[in-house]
């Protein structure tokens, strides 16, 4: 049960410093991010392994070890434009996949009993041996509004973790073959993306909803500048088109200030 709650509070930690850097422009420095997980005792590679997850997203310097060490959307390339390049990405990580090493059944009964004793090399084979479960597992979440490789990050992270942590809990300790650790791999995989999928249409709703009421206060301020023939104030729009100041105000903060029909404060 210590080793769930663990494992639950290592979730959150995630979400909170992925949140943390999308209300800084999307990105996040090196110092934070260990700030957040100080509590949490990682080892160095599971630390490691939480920058790697980051700087996949463009969240954080992939060069970490830098005190100033961050990454913004923009200087990863952003997302837009991204299409062919992502998908000549994938195909190298597939044909990486395939020229990993294929371990004979009884290599991998053995490997997982070390593994189970905490040995972290025979944890690095059994995740090599695991990687083309989770993107096969990925494969079954497609068309559900989210990106195979982002899908199969989520997973892999959740591979990984999860082999760091067999024979440390409980429920695991009971384990005492390959295929029960296979089976139990999978679950946190699908889980993990289970729930990722769940996350982005959660965040698409909000993104959905944010963006209809810029095209509101938009389409308000553009019919009442048209009026007046000039740009008008976000206090003239609230009396004239009926709104609440302060959705005016969340709509031009979403937009990045760039309602051009509505005059903006002197330094915006």
């Amino acid at each position: 049960m210590e080793e769930f709650s663990k494992e639950l509070l290592f979730a959150q930690t995630l979400e909170k410093v992925r949140q943390i850097a999308k209300s800084q422009g999307n990105y996040i420095n090196e110092n934070q991010v260990r700030a957040e997980f100080s509590g949490l005792d990682l080892s160095d590679g599971q630390l490691q392994m939480v920058f790697e997850y980051l700087a996949k997203y463009g969240i954080v310097d992939e060069n970490v070890g830098t005190e100033e060490g961050a990454f913004t959307e923009e200087s990863m390339g952003g997302q837009e434009g991204q299409g062919k390049d992502e998908s000549l990405e994938l195909q190298t990580y597939f044909d990486e996949l395939a020229a990993l090493p294929v371990y004979e059944k009884e290599e991998l009964e053995a490997e997982s009993a070390a593994a189970m004793a905490g040995d972290a090399k025979a944890q690095e084979h059994l995740m090599e041996s695991l990687l083309k479960d989770v993107a096969d597992i990925a494969k079954l979440y497609v068309g559900q509004g989210v990106l195979l490789e982002d899908l199969i990050g989520e997973g892999n992270m959740a591979l990984a973790i999860g082999l760091q942590n067999i024979g440390s809990q409980g429920g695991d300790a009971a384990l005492k073959s390959f295929s029960e650790i296979q089976g139990l791999m999978a679950k946190k995989v699908m889980d993990a993306m289970e729930a990722y999928v769940r996350e982005n249409a959660a965040n698409e709703k909000v993104d959905q909803k944010a963006a209809e009421r810029v095209n509101l206060v938009a389409d308000k301020a553009r019919e009442l500048a048209e009026e007046l023939r000039r740009k008008v104030t976000p206090e003239e729009l609230a009396q004239e088109a009926g709104l609440n100041i302060q959705v005016i105000q969340d709509a031009i903060r979403m937009s990045g200030y760039k309602i051009q029909d509505i005059e903006m404060a002197a330094g915006k």
